[in-house]
């Protein structure tokens, strides 16, 4: 997967900050500077000292191209800047108006239309979806006898569908039409989306579910998908960078900037499409995503009702079933209440998150596949400057292992989750225990918190052994599970 590296000669080269407006507040005061030169790893020893860290060096690092930042304080974008360039090897500049492929933060603005939607009495979010649906019917089993799908667990992934995510397509592939994507027909490259447990007893996270709601409004207002959202939340939120179309139109291409995987290499075709849309299908830029944030929080607050009503509003931001809302991931309480969403198409990695209490925030997106160890760095860095609430590395006690006993833990293990599989290979280098896999990209070092138990050095993810079985949890909410391959 991984055959070439841009060199940290050539992305210190092409390095540079182009900045957008700033207010007032900041002027004279470099603080897009101090992030950029104080990143922190996500994972911090007790003990020891923690660096502070460039954010050219740690491009280079995970071979990434370029990155596009913005940062909202005070209920306003302070600041946004684009570092490095669009395309491996070339000079052209990633600025704050260059698109990325926000890919799952395309989740919480489709359902802030489905939403809008709901307020204008076309649909119900308690309601079973085969009621609006015209073109396709989600097929009932033995799961949905005594509950239905309806619209406000697919948006909350609590409807027990399949289908976490989507490969795209080349740029030279035919691509299938909706229908085709939920029945995992050909040409689509995904299975069919079908209901796999009780809906609404567990949370199961489902790409496959958001499409469905695609085709619920498509279906019950005739208009195109990337035309509605427009209409809908782009346009109102001043998302003037921002499209759902998919091909990406021939006019927008010099704007966007290309996908590359893990080593720096440019996908094949620039990038992958996704005619998927409501889920993953979102060209933007960080600013217009904090647009979108701010006008949510402000609806919250009773401010605005550009995109939604004050109560829709706090249906969104209220939980369902942990860590989701109606769309949008949540986390905290008080000043601490944060909403968000992170993004990963093939080549592309993205994230937002908005404090509503405080009005803070940043937006965040890179082109390259191990753009979210680079984002959680630069986000701890904002928030040291910014003073988010309760954001700080985590905290890890180490404890010594005996080598033996590490030696125990390593081999290729084959982790399952929800019928995918991924290889996983576990060494011990140096005395201390080094996961790697496709997915992470560079080696990781296991930190022991216990005999069994391991926390990844720079991802933070949950490493647990029991005999020849490992799981991994990531996020907090997505598990993986396997054995040791003998």
């Amino acid at each position: 997967m991984r055959l070439a590296a841009v060199t940290a000669v050539l992305l210190a080269a092409a390095f540079g900050c182009t900045p957008a407006t700033r207010t007032p507040a900041d002027a004279g005061v470099d603080r897009a500077g101090v992030v950029t030169a104080g990143l922190q790893a996500a994972i911090q020893v007790e003990g020891k000292p923690a660096p502070k860290m460039s954010l050219a060096d740690r491009m280079a690092h995970y071979h990434i191209p370029g990155v596009s930042i913005a940062v909202v304080d005070s209920g306003r974008i302070v600041w946004a800047s684009g570092f490095g360039v669009k395309q491996a090897g070339s000079s052209d500049s990633v600025t704050p108006t260059t698109l990325f492929q926000s890919a799952s933060i395309s989740k919480p603005v489709t359902a802030t239309a489905l939403l809008k939607l709901v307020e204008e009495g076309r649909l119900a979010l308690d309601e079973n979806v085969n009621t609006y649906l015209k073109s396709w019917h989600l097929p009932d089993n033995q799961f949905t006898a005594t509950e239905k799908v309806t619209l406000r667990r697919l948006v909350s992934h609590t409807a027990g569908l399949t289908v976490h995510g989507f490969a795209g397509y080349s740029t030279t592939d035919t691509l299938p039409s909706v229908q085709q994507i939920l029945d995992g027909k050909r040409p689509a490259n995904s299975d069919p989306v079908r209901v796999e447990a009780v809906p609404g007893t567990t949370w199961n996270y489902s790409g496959g579910g958001t499409t469905i709601i695609r085709l619920v409004m498509t279906d019950v207002t005739g208009e195109p998908f990337p035309a509605l959202m427009k209409r809908l939340v782009l346009d109102p939120a001043g998302m003037s960078h921002s499209t759902y179309e998919q091909p990406l139109p021939a006019a927008l291409e010099p704007a966007a900037s290309a996908a590359h995987l893990g080593n720096g290499t440019m996908i094949p075709g620039r990038w992958h499409v996704y005619p998927e849309l409501a889920p993953d299908g979102l060209w933007t830029t960080p600013t217009d995503l904090l647009q979108w944030a701010i006008e949510i929080a402000a609806s919250r607050a009773g401010a605005s009702t550009k995109l939604l009503s004050q109560s829709m509003t706090n249906q969104m931001l209220t939980v369902v079933k942990p860590p989701t809302g109606l769309g949008p991931f949540l986390e905290g309480t008080g000043r601490e209440f944060r909403f968000g969403h992170g993004g990963s198409n093939a080549g592309f990695q993205s994230d937002l998150v908005y404090f509503p209490e405080t009005g803070q925030g940043a937006a965040i997106m890179t082109n390259g596949d191990q753009g979210a160890a680079l984002i959680a760095e630069i986000k701890f860095a904002i928030a040291a400057e910014y003073g988010w609430p309760g954001y700080t590395p985590r905290m890890v006690k180490v404890i010594p292992v005996d080598s033996t006993a590490l030696a125990a833990l390593t081999g290729d293990y084959q982790l399952d989750y929800r019928g995918q599989t991924l290889p996983l290979s576990i060494k011990l280098q140096n005395g201390k225990l080094i996961a790697s896999t496709p997915v992470m990209g560079d080696d990781e070092e296991l930190l022991p918190t216990s005999a069994t138990k391991f926390v990844s050095s720079v991802r933070g993810m949950e490493f647990a052994f029991s005999g020849n079985v490992l799981t991994v949890t990531a996020d907090g909410a997505f598990v993986l599970k396997g054995p040791r391959r003998e």
